[in-house]
């Protein structure tokens, strides 16, 4: 396995993951803006986060399975002249989570920002899913961020700052076929995260947490997730490059929002499932299963990653660079929501005194 550098990259040629080039050359190598733990680190999204937060000058605690996998990204990291703790654990294990945040904190320092990523998923029709499948997703997707928010907060409160970032889904809001164990999972998220929030504003603290709702995303997932499906499953299209996503978190964790929702597919979800649940329910019962699958048969018996990581470095993206979009217009009218309203008042304000102009010339 050749070693990750910003020249060859992990990717597919041709997209953002190729041509990652590590820290943002506008500001010093030597600034460290402070540490930071990122669960489910070793590739997906949360390789997308890790290398967000790494070119921004943050020191990074690695949480994941995947010794091989982490090693790779240990080295992004540190071809950004930044610092990094691995910790090959299962999140669904508490302790392990723990004794991860105390060796984090051992060799990097105070951690600054939690963010909560690690999932596994499985693709089935509920009537064929198995009790200990539901048991599995639950402990990893739900109690794995309970658990890494458990050892957050153990060293925010006392210092009464820092920031635990959710990434959540808009199946949080709005479930769908085949996908009822992760789905439940993002629900629990959601109110777990909600609850939280109303604890620290009742106990006066500085510590803030924050959840990320994405859309679908381009990335390795959809090759190694379990599924029962007769053709690969795929990203329920519009997709976006890992990238958006990650942005989004690192945004996020230094602003003060409840919620960040990602893409304009996730505004609809969300919103449209507030008015119209039950026509949701008719259109994805007609159209959900087709949605999630290619055209390509699924290999029998291949590997997944619910019980163990899949071997090898498989990076940020899947195999959907093709059709997935860089930017996200909803996403750059959140974090630019106050130049937009400054804008639109000055524009108000000129609109306002040209019609003033106007009525005077009238008058005269």
């Amino acid at each position: 396995m050749s070693e990750y550098t910003p020249e060859h990259g992990n990717g597919v040629p041709g997209s953002r993951e190729t041509d990652w080039r590590g820290p943002d050359r506008s500001t010093s190598l030597t600034d460290r803006r402070g540490v930071v733990v990122v669960t489910g680190a070793a590739a997906g999204l949360g390789r997308a986060i890790v290398r967000e937060f790494a070119k921004h000058g943050y020191d990074v605690g690695l949480v994941a399975r995947s010794e091989e996998a982490l090693q790779q990204a240990r080295a992004e990291v540190e071809s950004c002249g930044r610092r990094t703790v691995v910790c090959a654990i299962d999140v669904s294990d508490a302790d392990a989570v723990e004794g991860a945040a105390a060796q984090v904190e051992a060799e990097l320092g105070p951690i600054d920002v939690w963010v909560n990523d690690a999932m596994v998923s499985v693709f089935s029709p509920i009537k064929e899913m198995k009790p200990e499948e539901f048991k599995r997703v639950a402990e990893v997707n739900y109690l794995g961020y309970v658990y890494g928010t458990l050892a957050a907060l153990r060293r925010m409160l006392p210092r009464d700052r820092g920031t635990i970032v959710h990434v959540g889904s808009a199946l949080a809001y709005r479930s769908i076929p085949l996908q009822a164990a992760y789905c439940a999972s993002k629900h629990a998220i959601l109110g777990f995260h909600e609850s939280l929030r109303t604890e620290l504003i009742h106990d006066g603290s500085h510590v803030r947490t924050t959840m990320v709702q994405m859309p679908a995303l381009n990335t390795p997932q959809f090759g190694w997730v379990k599924s029962r499906l007769p053709n690969k499953p795929q990203p329920v299209p519009p997709i976006f490059q890992p990238e958006v996503g990650a942005e989004a978190v690192y945004w996020a964790a230094h602003h003060e929002r409840r919620e960040v929702l990602v893409g304009g597919s996730t505004w609809l979800a969300v919103n449209a499932n507030k008015f119209v649940p039950a026509l949701l329910d008719w259109y994805l019962g007609k159209t959900g299963y087709r949605s999630q699958q290619t055209d390509q048969p699924e290999e029998p018996n291949r590997p997944d990653d619910v019980w163990q990581p899949v071997p090898g470095d498989p990076g940020a993206h899947g195999v959907f660079d093709s059709t997935a979009s860089e930017r996200s217009a909803e996403l750059t009218l959140t974090t630019n929501r106050g130049a937009l309203m400054a804008l639109g008042a000055a524009a108000s304000l000129l609109f306002l005194g040209l019609w003033r102009m106007a009525s005077n010339g009238r008058d005269h």
